[in-house]
């Protein structure tokens, strides 16, 4: 499978970093490649002191264990875990598909037996980390990543619960999660159906939204439900050995002997200037795949002017279209003040040298929601003309 071009500018252990794929308050996720077999994979890298710092060790803790205990054809895979003196690498299953829920939102509503299929595909994973002891408790469609073969695959599992704390009646009983996505019994399930939806799957929802848990339909009862059974295909997949989960604290430890290095490699020019070539200016048509009509959510222009005044214009940019700014060396972060449909829009921005005189700017989007990161983009990048250098390419 390939995947995004990687820099060769870091590798820890045998694995060679690339660009982010994504970032969060602790953590960042970013692509990479195992050098020993050339598989991709994502890292996900947290600092140290801000997980003390934040209390989330036991959190932490109960993600990676979560993950080891879960080998499920429709869940992200966690190949291993390693650590610095500073940070934390969980190297997980590389998903080239983006989330379910932006396929919905740059596509309309699935078809029926479209959505039927990532639903079964959906349940045979939830099944399973019920039998192991596991309860997710986020499950949502931002959560819900597809491969490029369209295979679902269940992801984050930093709120999920263990079986110990199930209590007698089969139930968890705190409260967490994302408010549109929890439990039915919290509210009275006064809904309606869109009239397009079949009888069947309408019969199913009613039974999967029951407020009470008590007689509300169970899985292995979705399991032979009708609807649900119409072209359904169990997962096929072999039980791996017994996982271990002693050797989680290790990388929460100071011990040189667990450590793997972080080790800076400067890019050869070929790469600097490959990356050059592939960044056509600041033009809209950067943000789209050519084949699918995505909305993707980075983009790179290039510039021959001094990295401060990169800087400087990136901010005088973005403060009139009503976003907060954070600098740290040649990194900003921008956050929108306004709320959107999936929260603050936010922002990364980073400045690379690739050669004495030249720049290249990257663009991510952190957070918020993929389409509003399009429509400021469109303003964002009038106002940043005059820095762009325009090759002759793309006069």
């Amino acid at each position: 499978m390939s995947g995004p071009a990687v820099s060769g500018r870091t590798r820890v252990g045998k694995y060679e970093l690339g660009r982010t794929l994504g970032e969060g308050s602790f953590a960042k996720v970013k692509y990479a490649r195992n050098v020993q077999t050339n598989d991709s994979a994502a890292i996900k890298i947290l600092h140290k002191d801000q997980v003390l710092r934040h209390k989330m060790v036991e959190q932490i803790k109960r993600e990676i264990s979560t993950m080891k205990l879960i080998k499920h054809p429709n869940v992200v895979q966690l190949h291993e875990v390693m650590a610095s003196k500073t940070k934390i690498y969980i190297v997980l299953e590389f998903v080239d598909g983006g989330e379910l829920f932006d396929k919905i939102v740059n596509k309309g509503r699935l078809k029926e037996d479209e959505a039927r299929r990532y639903f079964q595909q959906l349940i045979n994973a939830v099944d399973y980390c019920h039998s192991r002891g596991v309860y997710h408790r986020d499950l949502k469609p931002e959560n819900l990543l597809l491969d490029s073969c369209g295979a679902l695959k269940v992801s984050d599992f930093g709120l999920s619960a263990f079986s110990p704390q199930v209590r007698e009646d089969g139930l968890l009983h705190t409260t967490c999660g994302t408010p549109n996505y929890v439990a039915p019994e919290i509210w009275k399930a006064d809904f309606t159906f869109p009239s397009w939806f079949s009888s069947g799957a309408k019969n199913l929802l009613k039974r999967i939204l029951h407020p009470n848990p008590q007689t509300r339909i169970t899985i292995p009862e979705i399991l032979t439900d009708e609807w649900f059974k119409n072209g359904y295909k169990p997962p096929d997949f072999q039980q791996g050995e017994e996982v271990r989960l002693d050797d989680i604290d290790a990388v929460f430890n100071d011990t040189e002997e667990y450590h793997v290095t972080e080790k800076k490699e400067k890019p050869n020019s070929m790469n600097a200037f490959a990356l050059i070539s592939s960044s056509q200016g600041f033009n809209l048509g950067n943000l789209f795949e050519k084949q699918t009509g995505i909305v993707k959510r980075e983009t790179r222009f290039t510039s021959q002017r001094p990295p401060n005044e990169i800087m400087s214009k990136i901010e005088e940019t973005a403060k009139p279209l009503g976003f907060n700014v954070q600098k740290h060396k040649y990194k900003m972060k921008l956050k929108g003040d306004r709320t959107g449909r999936k929260g603050h829009l936010s922002v990364a921005t980073e400045v690379f040298e690739v050669a004495p005189s030249l720049h290249v700017v990257e663009l991510r989007k952190t957070g918020g929601d993929t389409l509003e990161f399009h429509k400021f983009y469109k303003s964002f990048s009038s106002g940043l003309k005059d820095i762009v250098w325009k090759s002759e390419g793309n006069t």
